[in-house]
Formats: structure tokens, sequence, C-alpha cells
């Protein structure tokens, strides 16, 4: 059995600038995705390059769970003093709640920093340090790594965590979060057959499938008594296309239907599969509903990424 080794590639190599190449390749939705896995956040509303008195920062964003306003400032090679202070600065100026700041390198005089502010700040105010990198094995496709080197303690973005008391949730925030803490319990129980995110009142749950072509998003919709599972697909390729001509053959390999439907005006479109049964008011069937959703991931990635 021949295995491949794992090379490093020089992020630089990827993106030959942090705030322009970079920084328009993560505010790309498939990619936010992804960032929004590894720290459990759910970033929304992207902004690029919001200027804060003269300064410029890299992307500006929401947390759809928390409502809480996100700056994240981009820097390739060792971590350094100014960059420390840019996102202070941007953080006051913006009032921003959440702090992201991504480096090539992270110097451990940074790291305790970012971890200082964490324990002496209110706790209302979250510091993240992650570096990027990017591997490949043999001639595959580089792929980038986040790796988070420090976050804030007990860190969990979801509303519960922001607010006082169970009472400032709305019933479908409320259920919404209930069904993803045990939907996450489950996919730890299965191994994780795809990335956990942290739970959130949000009714939309997003899985990266491994390329920043298409992504999987699950959703939440009780006032139909459904749960959706659909592909989404970038509309700056010819991908959508390129399985639509194929659609007899993709979807004779699935048990259930699929919902074609081709935005030419928005981001993505939409490959869309549909279980019945969801009903807050009835936690019954939630073991079965949560695990034909992870059947339903696992399958729609398995067959879609062959075509890719």
């Amino acid at each position: 059995m021949s295995i491949g080794r794992l090379e490093e590639v020089n992020v630089r190599e990827l993106w030959a600038h942090e705030q322009y190449d970079f920084s328009n390749w993560l505010a790309l939705e498939e990619n936010i995705v992804y960032l929004n896995e590894i720290t459990g956040l759910t970033l929304v509303d992207i902004q690029k390059e919001k200027f804060v008195g003269s300064y410029r920062c890299d992307i500006v964003a929401k947390d759809q769970s928390s409502d809480k306003l996100v700056i994240i400032e981009n820097q390739f090679h060792k971590s350094n003093h100014d960059h420390l202070g840019k996102i202070i600065t941007y953080a006051s100026g913006l009032e921003a709640e959440v702090i992201i700041w991504i480096v090539e390198e992270a110097r451990e005089e940074h790291r305790s920093a970012i971890e200082w502010l964490n324990n002496n700040t209110n706790e209302d105010i979250s510091f993240f340090l992650l570096e990027i990198a990017a591997y490949k094995i043999g001639d595959s496709l580089p792929a980038p790594n986040f790796k988070v080197v420090e976050q804030p303690n007990n860190f969990l973005m979801n509303t519960i965590s922001v607010s006082k008391s169970n009472d400032d949730l709305n019933t479908s925030q409320s259920e919404r979060l209930t069904f993803w803490q045990a939907f996450n319990d489950l996919i730890e129980e299965k191994g994780k057959p795809f990335g956990i995110r942290n739970a959130s009142t949000s009714y939309r749950y997003a899985v990266g499938i491994g390329t920043g072509l298409a992504f999987i998003v699950i959703s939440l919709v009780n006032q139909n008594n459904i749960i959706e599972v659909t592909l989404l697909v970038n509309n700056d390729t010819d991908l959508f296309d390129q399985l639509h001509a194929k659609k007899e053959e993709i979807s004779n390999q699935f048990d259930f239907d699929l919902d074609w439907n081709k935005f030419e005006n928005k981001k993505h479109s939409q490959i869309i599969s549909r279980i019945n049964g969801l009903d807050f008011n009835d936690h019954s069937n939630y073991p079965e509903l949560m695990e034909q959703v992870i059947e339903r991931v696992i399958d729609i990635r398995n067959v879609f990424t062959r075509y890719f």
C-alpha cells in the first residue's frame, strides 16, 4: 500500500499579500464557513477593508449567534507588536467584541499577550489567535489549515453564553440550540465523520467538504416540519452546470429526492434534500432524525465530490 507524505506549502506562494490576496480568499463564504468550524462562530455580513481612522481593518463581520461585531486581522510572517496594536485599535474604534488575529507564526510573547487579554478584559470581549498553514500530498491541491493558538477560556459562542439567563432566548432559538447540542453529541459518538461546530441558536449548520467549490448546510425549518440538507455550489464556476448535466446519473445514486435550483444572481446555487418529521414541540424522534441527517450529509458529500 502506497502512502503519500504530507508536505507544507509556503502560504506566500498561495497568497502573495495578506491584505489583498489572503483577505479576499478568506472573505468568500465557503472559506468563512471553514473559519466558523474552527472557531465555533457563525460569521455573516462580511465586509472587507473597513476604515478605522486612517487605518483599514482587513475583515469586519457579525456573529449571527450573539449579534456581536467581529474583526479579523491577517498577518503573514511572524506576529509582531505592530499588528497587536492594530487589533486593539480596530476593536476600540469599531467597538468589536470578538477579535480574530490570523498569523503565519505566533511568537510566544504574543500568544501570552492574547491569553492575558482573554483573562483580564471584560467577559464579553473575546480574542482568538490563529496560525494559517497549507499542506499537500504529492501533486494534490494545497489545503489550508487553521490552528487555534489561543482562544477565550470556556468559549461557547452561542446565545446561552452571552445571555444572562435562558429567559433571554425565544422559543425557536432555544429549540435550535437544544437540537444542535444533541446533534454534536451524536457526531462525537460516531467518531466525527465531519467537522463539529459549536452549537448555536442559528437555524443553519454548515459542513465543509474539503473544497472551496461547494459546502453543505443543514437547515432546521420547523414551520414546515422539515430539515433541509443542501449542497451550496459556488456560482463563480461552471460546476453547477457540469453537475446538472449528469443530474440523472447523480440522482440515481441516492434513495431520496434532490431539488436542483440554479440562481444566476446569487453567490450559490442549491441542490436540496429534505427530511420530514421535525417538530420543536416533540423531541421523541430526534435520535432518528439526527441519524438521518448525518447519513444524508455523508452520502451527499461522498457522491458529489466524485464529480468535482
